[in-house]
């Protein structure tokens, strides 16, 4: 892994961790690569039951850098790009992936949980949040739409009225309120702690059937995930286009 994603195994775990804390965990595209490369990691144990996602430092994550992600066009160019075979481009892999594992996987999530880093929290199976959690889909904010699988995810969790009101608001909520709409599995003083203890009762249960039960929560539900993501990646990308070329312009009073 790169220097700012931490991968450890302990017993039939899988800790995750996004270790930029001083930036609160903000996402750059090494990052996402090294995500994808850990889920992958991952994927080729046997040994491993439960996979728990968390964040070092104040917060779990501040969702992508956007000043530093837009340092390197050519990297967001590379990024963007689809892989046919996988349905999935950089950003969107690096959250899909954990939804690609045969195993669960838990977010554990205090402090800001914005932006691509909420996309990444939803692509949990389920998320443990400490009370002072906070949770916005801020993309609206620069312009942009939630395009690393949250047009998929927010939809499937709180329903398209609700997943409408984030994304066009961009609004912060609090996790009373993202547990009181299900965007959350469960607050928790400790999530770790509490991530830990369904890993346990679900280690205790036949590992095909719950590799089992996640597949087929996954294919069975009504829009195709790979449909989705296409049409995430055609909406954004103008937006991209209007975001890179209205940078250094003089603004309109």
């Amino acid at each position: 892994m790169g220097t700012n994603i931490a991968l450890r195994f302990d017993g039939d775990r899988a800790y995750v961790t996004l270790d930029r804390p001083d930036k609160h965990n903000g996402l750059t595209l090494e990052m996402l690569g090294d995500l994808i490369d850990a889920a992958r990691t991952i994927a080729g144990r046997d040994d491993v039951r439960a996979v728990i996602l968390s964040g070092n430092g104040p917060s779990f994550s501040s969702g992508l850098d956007i000043a530093k992600a837009t340092g390197d066009p050519l990297g967001i160019v590379r990024g963007f790009l689809p892989l046919p075979w996988r349905g999935t481009n950089t950003f969107q892999e690096a959250c899909w992936a954990w939804r690609r594992l045969r195993v669960p996987v838990i977010a554990a999530v205090h402090g800001r949980c914005y932006g691509g880093g909420l996309q990444l929290a939803l692509a949990a199976d389920f998320r443990f949040v400490t009370p002072d959690a906070e949770f916005s889909v801020m993309e609206v904010k620069h312009g942009l739409v939630p395009d690393m699988t949250g047009a998929a995810t927010l939809s499937r969790l709180i329903g398209v009225d609700k997943a409408l009101l984030l994304a066009m608001t961009a609004d912060t909520v609090d996790a009373a309120y993202a547990e009181r709409i299900g965007l959350v599995t469960e607050v928790s003083a400790d999530p770790v702690a509490a991530a830990e203890k369904l890993a346990d009762r679900i280690a205790a249960r036949p590992p095909h059937a719950v590799a089992g039960a996640k597949r087929l929560f996954d294919r069975a539900w009504e829009a195709s995930t790979r449909r989705t993501f296409g049409l995430e990646r055609a909406t954004q990308l103008p937006l991209i286009i209007r975001l890179a070329t209205s940078r250094g312009k003089p603004r309109k009073s």
